[in-house]
């Protein structure tokens, strides 16, 4: 984490205009560039064509893709990159946010709202899912960002107040919370809490991991495919895990 780093990256895109001719930048989010030129401010390096592909940042030795969401548009990218090169996969997570509503029809900005809403790393493993078929590959790497930001919606939702349903506008980063990576398989325990016990399933792991029922059955699903845990039984319907370096010693 480099916090001076950050900062710059988030003065030079927020602060000035941004070219708006070249491949990739057209239409471009505010985190997305920010991003970019967080993990690599030479712009030489950014936006380079490897093969029929453009990747966000090659510096000829490695590749860095920046990834809000979606991963399933990376297949075919991933499947011609990790080849040839190492690919890291940044993936920003909202840790803090402070809503803006902007009235399309008046031109009118609301004060900000700080959002109960609080993500957490585990949040990658739902778009892990959909490559999953490319996580035991040795060059695929992650680097997980939860972020303080400031989110602008449009008030063009379908509910009475145009709140539900209705469509992103920006995301501006302001700082780095904490960050995460997975570079090895090894690092996928990290994400296993402390306080989990020696055998478990989604309900243990939801509650001491602080989240969803839901993504914790991804999660376990994702660290299956990467035989970081292994099942040992079940309880009734429900699956028993174990990390896979403690099943020699019971």
């Amino acid at each position: 984490m480099n916090e001076e780093r950050f900062s710059q990256a988030c003065q030079k895109i927020v602060c000035h205009n941004r070219e708006r001719n070249k491949i990739g930048t057209l239409g471009e989010k505010t985190l997305h560039a920010v991003l970019k030129n967080y993990f690599e401010p030479d712009e030489t390096k950014q936006e380079i064509r490897v093969g029929t592909y453009y990747a966000d940042i090659f510096d000829g030795e490695a590749i860095i893709e920046i990834q809000t969401r979606q991963f399933n548009k990376l297949r075919e990218k991933l499947s011609i990159f990790l080849k040839e090169y190492p690919v890291t996969i940044v993936y920003p997570v909202p840790g803090q946010k402070r809503l803006y509503w902007l009235d399309q029809e008046t031109g009118e900005l609301s004060e900000g709202r700080l959002s109960p809403k609080k993500g957490t790393p585990y949040e990658i493993c739902a778009e892990l899912y959909k490559i999953k078929n490319y996580l035991r590959n040795p060059n695929l790497h992650f680097h997980i960002l939860v972020l303080e930001l400031d989110e602008y919606r449009f008030l063009n939702g379908w509910s009475k107040d145009k709140k539900r349903g209705s469509s992103r506008c920006d995301r501006i980063p302001k700082r780095i919370i904490s960050e995460l990576c997975i570079a090895t398989r090894e690092d996928y325990k990290k994400l296993l809490p402390e306080k989990l016990p020696e055998r478990f399933g989604s309900k243990e792991l939801a509650k001491t991991a602080h989240i969803s029922r839901r993504l914790s059955q991804i999660t376990l699903n994702i660290l299956l495919e990467t035989t970081i845990i292994q099942r040992v039984g079940k309880n009734g319907n429900a699956w028993i895990y174990q990390r896979e370096d403690k099943l020699s010693s019971t």
